[in-house]
């Protein structure tokens, strides 16, 4: 199968379980795309999935890290670009999840940038003083005339980062920009959404919640709120409000109402960012069981 396949969409959507019922029909890996898998403590809150899968299954970007390190898109992009691009060609890969920020980064790739340097920036703004900004964008199109052409002679701020760029690294912009594109375009691939109607959803994310209360989710939060955590991994729903029930603010009743809430927001804006993307092709899951989902993405791979 030359194609890897994409499954995205919201929350609550059965993406993992479609992926591994599809893993083990082609023979594939899957490669994580949730900016919450990434974390090795939290399992309830964050769904994850169970650990027969994860042994029976090759993932790639879960449980990787301690909650209390930061990851983000910047890593995840660097480290699954190059794993798609050492694997696509040997073996079927599958890329699940609902982090809208990481399927656009591996697409479309991102650019990072350079560190700016205040004191280079300054001796540039303090020449263009003196001489005007003519004078730097000539300087600019001498050492970089490609990034100098897409570049107004009287956009100043844009020319200085232009120079702050090639005189710190000895690449121009357009060089950095070059090596951080994304899939798109170089690697045959098809996307699949899930989709399913407002109430329906919500109802499956209430049941989710309900199920992760039954599971053990206080026990769990009370766990990593001993270790601690860095700002990417507090943004984990369930840490902050069931850390308000442990700490007295509100009742475990609100502290289950606030998740499913925060959850169907979560699943509103996933929404949002996926429907912009013409390049999905959506599948909408309503009465649809996971093996008749898998059988339909592979009619249309």
């Amino acid at each position: 199968m030359k194609n890897i396949i994409f499954i995205v969409g919201p929350t609550a959507t059965g993406k993992s379980e479609v992926a591994y019922k599809l893993s083990k029909k082609i023979s594939a890996d899957i490669i994580s795309c949730d900016s919450m898998l990434v974390y090795k403590e939290p399992r309830i809150i964050t769904s994850k999935p169970s650990y027969d899968f994860l042994r029976e299954i090759k993932h790639y970007f879960i449980d990787i890290i301690s909650v209390k390190d930061t990851y983000n898109v910047f890593l995840y992009f660097k480290e699954a670009k190059k794993i798609i691009e050492e694997l696509h060609s040997k073996i079927p890969l599958i890329v699940c999840g609902g982090t809208g920020l990481y399927f656009k980064a591996l697409l479309d790739g991102i650019f990072e940038g350079v560190s700016q340097d205040e004191s280079l920036r300054k001796k540039l703004k303090e020449k263009a003083e003196k001489k005007g900004s003519v004078y730097l964008y000539d300087e600019l199109k001498r050492i970089d005339p490609l990034t100098a052409g897409k570049i107004s002679p009287s956009d100043l701020k844009r020319i200085i980062r232009a120079l702050e760029v090639y005189y710190l690294t000895g690449k121009s912009i357009q060089w950095h920009k070059e090596k951080s594109k994304g899939l798109w375009g170089e690697i045959p691939i098809k996307i699949f959404g899930f989709t399913l109607k407002r109430e329906l959803l919500y109802k499956r994310i209430d049941q989710r919640v309900e199920k992760m209360f039954e599971e053990g989710a206080i026990e769990e939060v009370r766990r990593i709120l001993k270790i601690g955590s860095s700002l990417t991994a507090e943004k984990i729903i369930g840490i902050k409000e069931i850390a308000s029930f442990l700490e007295g603010k509100i009742t475990f009743e609100e502290a289950k109402d606030l998740m499913k809430k925060n959850t169907r927001h979560f699943a509103k804006r996933q929404f949002t960012w996926f429907r912009k993307d013409k390049r999905i092709d959506w599948i909408d899951i309503e009465g649809k069981s996971s093996n008749s989902i898998v059988e339909e993405i592979l009619k249309n791979v």
